[in-house]
């Protein structure tokens, strides 16, 4: 598995570029301005593109969808319980004083948890509501894109349209039972000290790690 990362936008958003290194076949998580980019790795690399991952609905993180879409056919993906809240950014509802370019409606609508092959990678999807209502984390050897759930030392607003802080914990909890300690987490901001981190590593500094229920102690 290769990862290639590409900072842009005003929100300074983090798109990753994921692929199987056997097939050349990968994903695009959430595609931000920088889609002349984006096809520059895929071009440097002999990529194809299948799909487009969006970890949630807001316009920073799904911007690029239309134009990479139309340089590489891939197919969108976003949770269900987004998919209302895109529509209203399509319909001209605005998320913020910003100008982003609007996303086509998804190909694929996540209702449940399920598994995607790209190429040989193997990626687990997570419903984590709480900084939207479908927010999604993309699982694979070892890796935890995690969009705005979870970044390095803290966690989501939820202060925002479709925002829960009781849901945000939830689905903490659940990430940090369920994956293993070691697991590197890729966040869609570069908010804290480092670029990733490891869920062992959360569970013990960050910020919300108390009031989320997730915490362990340093010495544990």
């Amino acid at each position: 598995m290769k990862i290639e990362k590409i900072i842009s936008g005003i929100m300074k958003t983090n798109c990753y570029i994921v692929w199987c290194e056997d097939t050349k076949i990968g994903v695009v998580i959430d595609p931000a301005h920088k889609v002349n980019d984006i096809m520059k790795i895929v071009k440097n690399f002999n990529l194809k593109i299948e799909y487009i991952f969006n970890t949630h609905f807001h316009a920073d993180h799904t911007c690029g969808n239309r134009k990479l879409k139309s340089l590489t056919g891939a197919k969108i993906l976003i949770s269900k319980y987004d998919l209302p809240y895109l529509r209203q950014i399509i319909n001209g509802i605005k998320l913020a004083t910003f100008s982003f370019s609007l996303s086509p409606i998804p190909d694929i609508i996540i209702e449940e948890e399920t598994n995607i092959l790209v190429g040989k990678l193997n990626f687990k999807i997570f419903q984590t509501p709480g900084h939207t209502p479908g927010g999604l984390c993309f699982y694979t050897n070892g890796v935890l894109f995690t969009g705005d759930t979870l970044f390095v030392g803290d966690s989501g607003a939820t202060s925002f349209n479709g925002g829960n802080r009781l849901e945000l914990g939830k689905s903490l909890r659940r990430i940090m039972s369920e994956l293993p300690n070691d697991t590197i987490i890729y966040p869609g901001h570069d908010y804290g000290i480092t670029e990733t981190s490891s869920l062992d590593w959360e569970k013990r500094n960050n910020i919300n790690a108390k009031e989320y229920g997730f915490y362990v102690e340093k010495n544990k």
